[in-house]
């Protein structure tokens, strides 16, 4: 599977502009009403309608089973919006959006791990976030679920193992885990907590090179990214290097803010929509950076990230390395419906302070390197095994 086809989950999220609101009923029925017809060309017109309902009566009199008309009519909705051809406009149920919000707000109440489904239907814990409930009672890597609650979740989906042990109808949820090493079952009663996702990462290399890597621009990035920085800071830190590989985007707000504190004055980015209407978010130089930056990107860095780096790019405050970013130059806004749907619609195309829109090309960076085939298939892998970071520690020492 490719890069982007890999990582085009990522954006679910997006880059989300403007703040979400409510909107009064669905768009474009409760102007008209139910009853009345819309204008000739429009998914409100007599002749749609009359098709509709065609369709529905046939379901009605011949579809072998029962039919579930709400699951249609939110198959209806998605149709919509699948229909304009674009990859970052859609239509979330409910229950969809409310999972969005979570990522994009960075926190939620669970038990803090990420969890994934083999190709057996087995989920395994393959994160469990350092002082979440679930670290605390002892969860480990690796671990596989078999029960929540007592009840069994072979046949289940993850996103129904989530929603399970999840439910906010109870402070508590009891798991039973397959542990290697163990001859029995685990059991483990854990206490939902609001949980932080950790999207930073940071530490400290050799000859103070300070590593910071942003898996992803939330609501909470910015202080996480804030905290980390100092941290590099007070550890004597004389070069950076921020690893944007595999981030897929996330917040305009969150990208902007990181932004403001290392550029120089100037626009950080600016957008346009189909009116041509322009909007800039621009940064008053009060710290730019002043040491040497190296910044990290692949394949699947996208969006917000591709704010980042292009701006530090067409600054020239550091040196991208890696290899051609994705190339999501589209702003998406997010619309709450009344009965909590919402509509994600692409609103505009954004540009880097030089103005250069990467729609589709993707951020070049000043020194590609790709990683080792070799590397490609592992789980994990060490920094000194990681020769596009290798590749960024040698520009920060000023030997490429």
């Amino acid at each position: 599977m490719g890069e982007k086809k890999k990582f085009l989950v990522g954006f679910l999220t997006g880059i989300v502009l403007m703040a979400v609101v409510c909107m009064v009923g669905y768009v474009g029925v409760t102007e008209l009403g139910w009853g009345q017809e819309g204008k000739e060309g429009t998914l409100l017109s007599s002749e749609h309608l009359e098709k509709l309902e065609y369709i529905e009566n046939l379901v009605d009199k011949y579809y072998l089973n029962e039919a579930d008309t709400e699951k249609m009519a939110e198959g209806m909705y998605a149709g919509v919006l699948e229909g304009l051809d674009d990859p970052y406009s859609r239509y979330y149920t409910k229950e969809e959006y409310e999972s969005v919000s979570e990522e994009t707000e960075g926190h939620y109440k669970g038990i803090g791990v990420v969890m994934q489904q083999d190709e057996k239907g087995l989920v395994h814990f393959v994160r469990i976030y350092e002082g979440a409930p679930g670290d605390q009672a002892g969860l480990k890597t690796g671990d596989v679920l078999y029960k929540v609650d007592g009840e069994m979740i072979v046949e289940d989906e993850l996103a129904e193992v989530a929603k399970k042990i999840r439910n906010p109808e109870t402070e508590t949820v009891k798991l039973t885990i397959l542990r290697e090493g163990e001859s029995d079952y685990l059991e483990f009663k854990i206490k939902k907590e609001d949980v932080q996702i950790p999207v930073v990462s940071h530490e400290m290399l050799e000859n103070h090179v300070g590593y910071l890597a942003i898996y992803e621009f939330t609501s909470v990035t910015f202080e996480q990214y804030q905290k980390a920085f100092e941290d590099l800071k007070s550890q004597g830190m004389e070069s950076l290097v921020v690893d944007l590989r595999d981030n897929p985007g996330g917040l305009l707000d969150s990208v902007c803010s990181i932004l403001e504190t290392i550029l120089p004055e100037g626009t950080i980015v600016y957008t346009e929509d189909k009116y041509g209407n322009r909007q800039e978010r621009t940064c008053k130089g009060e710290s730019p950076l002043e040491i040497p930056l190296a910044v990290l990107v692949n394949g699947n860095s996208a969006s917000a990230s591709e704010i980042f780096s292009g701006a530090v790019q067409d600054y020239g405050i550091g040196t991208i390395v890696g290899t051609t970013t994705y190339g999501k130059g589209v702003v998406q806004t997010v619309r709450k419906l009344s009965d909590g749907s919402a509509v994600k619609l692409t609103i505009s195309n954004y540009y880097t302070p030089s103005g250069n829109n990467i729609n589709g090309k993707g951020i070049t960076p000043d020194v590609e390197v790709e990683l080792d085939e070799s590397l490609k298939q592992q789980n994990s892998i060490t920094k000194e095994e990681d020769n596009q970071l290798q590749k960024a520690l040698e520009v920060l020492r000023g030997e490429e």
